[in-house]
């Protein structure tokens, strides 16, 4: 997998709701400490816009599958969206604290 790095704007009224998706997403992920991988969701500055960033050691298996808190997430995040979820391959030039 790499890297990859996942955008989306959410409708007005509906970030709150996808904040609190996103943190059940990490609690779980927190809870299980998948080796290998690394996940971090940032709001940006307009309050609606989201970014998911994650990051997984070559040879390891994508954890999200088995994350019931990332399907509920999923499962209706198109109708959440006024701006769908935009996957794209990434790779890290730089970073302090962060694999690269």
């Amino acid at each position: 997998m790499g890297e990859i790095v996942v955008r989306y704007t959410v409708k007005p009224g509906r970030a709150e709701e996808n904040r609190r998706l996103v943190e059940r997403v990490d609690a779980e992920i927190a809870e299980r400490a998948p080796a290998g991988f690394r996940y971090a969701t940032l709001c940006l500055a307009d309050g609606v816009s989201f970014v998911h960033v994650a990051s997984l050691e070559e040879g390891r298996d994508n954890p999200l599958g088995a994350i019931a808190a990332f399907a509920d997430f999923t499962r209706d995040i198109a109708e959440r969206c006024v701006e769908p979820p935009e996957a794209q391959d990434a790779s890290i030039v730089g970073s302090y604290g962060l694999p690269g």
